[in-house]
């Protein structure tokens, strides 16, 4: 197994139990420890009564301006990654995604990006990229299979809304709105918060409560203003092809991710 795939712990087929049994484990116990011990004082402490860590990976993030390898844990509960700093020794810039929350879907192969998957969530949403189609189904697998399991426990419905994923700055040479604007060093890009479209300033000049991402108005689109103030906002299926822009990313890891 490569480095992208999950490690090497596994779950037979109707072992339904297995993570109950491992939850109180000593093993399962020292490797959360050394997760915890990569991420230092800056992470946030993951042991807790019955998380299990399920395995883990490099695998390729879509982020605003470029991919980028991130280490990623995946939990009974929680999806955890950051930034390498020292293969399996530091990481750094630690996220938490509670699994109750993630949806998964995959993403078609096109050019050096291949064997993605969507991983979507109500607060911010973006494109992973394993080594293999193997490893792929893998991760999604066992994603799918945690959601599931604390769906069922629940008894809650999967999460209907998700963040829009952002367009890559790479993507869009000009203004997705108003096909207008060039972008230059002088004529910044900008991300709505509501369609993930790469916007001039012009065309972003609102902002609008999206409080499942922030507790403060956020940067949104005048096409999606005025869908979102009259109560009508559609899918991001518009005039605009999305055909054209398939790599999709988000925002963090960026030091203007603030646009």
């Amino acid at each position: 197994m490569t480095e992208s795939g999950l490690s090497s712990l596994r779950f037979p087929p109707g072992e339904v139990k297995m993570v109950d049994r491992l939850a109180n484990s000593e093993a399962n116990s020292k490797r959360i420890a050394v997760v915890e011990g990569c991420f230092g004082a800056a992470g946030q402490p993951l042991a807790i009564p019955g998380r299990v860590l399920i395995g883990e990976g490099v695998l390729t993030k879509l982020c605003r301006k470029k991919p980028k390898a991130r280490q990623f844990f995946l939990f009974n509960d929680i999806l955890v990654y950051g930034n390498i700093v020292i293969q399996k020794k530091k990481y750094n810039k630690q996220h938490i995604i509670p699994l109750e929350s993630v949806t998964i879907d995959t993403v078609p192969d096109e050019g050096d990006l291949r064997n993605g998957w969507l991983i979507k969530t109500p607060t911010k949403s973006f494109a992973v990229y394993a080594a293999t189609a193997t490893e792929k189904s893998e991760w999604m697998n066992h994603i799918g299979k945690c959601v599931g399991d604390l769906l069922q426990k629940s008894g809650k419905a999967p999460t209907g809304e998700h963040a829009a994923v952002w367009v890559p700055d790479s993507e869009a040479t000009v203004c997705m709105r108003c096909q207008k604007v060039k972008f230059t060093p002088v004529s910044r890009r900008h991300h709505c918060r509501k369609c993930g479209y790469v916007v001039c300033g012009p065309c972003s000049e609102k902002k609008y409560l999206l409080p499942s991402q922030s507790s403060k108005p956020v940067r949104v689109c005048e096409y999606c203003y005025v869908q979102l103030t009259s109560g009508s906002l559609q899918p991001r299926t518009d005039s605009i092809s999305r055909s054209k822009f398939n790599n999709l990313s988000d925002d963090d890891d960026e030091d203007d991710s603030s646009d």
